[in-house]
């Protein structure tokens, strides 16, 4: 699945303290992996939904949850701005793989990753600038890319605005960031069409975001 005929591979990028982009982390059988997963996860029930936000606006990438439920601005345990449903567990091996993307990075994460948010966008998607600050962990988060490239606009702490550095994220892509960067603005100002790795067998962008909670056992539900 790597692009041919590139004349040098692409190098891992520090795109803020605590923050790395590491290019096609995930070999092409891991990703064939996670997106057959992501398929299943992405049925009903507590399957694949528009996020709404609490003005009345829409997502326009579409959201299933791993672990914990998301939505604005907070977790439960359930779809609450959905079906009802409970959310669908996180896999230990989906939780293993965000340590270790996490490492891969140079961030030790002693805690669990016990929640995953599978984003998917199609060709006119896109995702605004924001600040994963729901969680009371500051664990890094891990951040990984199927399918078509997406533009990933990585920010500052302070403002949703400039400085900030805008990378192309590919299939198997890895983005991790912690540390002084964990509550930077990060979006997705566009996707490409139509260059995802034929092999995959994927039309769009997947989107699969490992955090740490810090919430607590079953039952603990409520915002963040």
């Amino acid at each position: 699945m790597a692009v041919l005929n590139e004349l040098f591979p692409r190098a891992r990028t520090v795109l803020g303290p605590g923050a790395v982009h590491l290019p096609d982390w995930l070999a092409p059988e891991a990703q064939l992996r996670l997106l057959e997963a992501c398929r299943e996860w992405a049925r009903p029930p507590a399957g694949l939904r528009t996020v709404r936000t609490p003005g009345g606006g829409a997502m326009t990438a579409r959201q299933v949850c791993l672990g914990w439920h998301w939505y604005p601005y907070g977790y439960a345990r359930t779809v609450v701005d959905g079906d009802g449903a409970p959310v669908k567990p996180m896999p230990s091996w989906l939780a293993e793989l965000g340590r270790a993307g996490a490492a891969a990075a140079g961030h030790a994460v002693e805690e669990p990753y016990d929640i995953a948010l599978v984003n998917f966008y199609d060709a006119d998607a896109r995702m605004g600038m924001h600040r994963d600050s729901d969680e009371k962990s500051q664990a890094a988060v891990v951040s990984l890319s199927l399918g078509d490239t997406g533009v990933f606009r990585f920010g500052n702490t302070r403002t949703r605005t400039k400085p900030y550095t805008d990378v192309e994220l590919r299939s198997g892509d890895l983005v991790v960031f912690g540390g002084a960067s964990r509550l930077a603005y990060h979006g997705v100002p566009r996707v490409l069409p139509g260059t995802a790795p034929p092999a995959l067998g994927l039309t769009g962008r997947l989107n699969i975001t490992l955090r740490v909670s810090g919430l607590g056992v079953a039952g603990d539900e409520g915002r963040a």
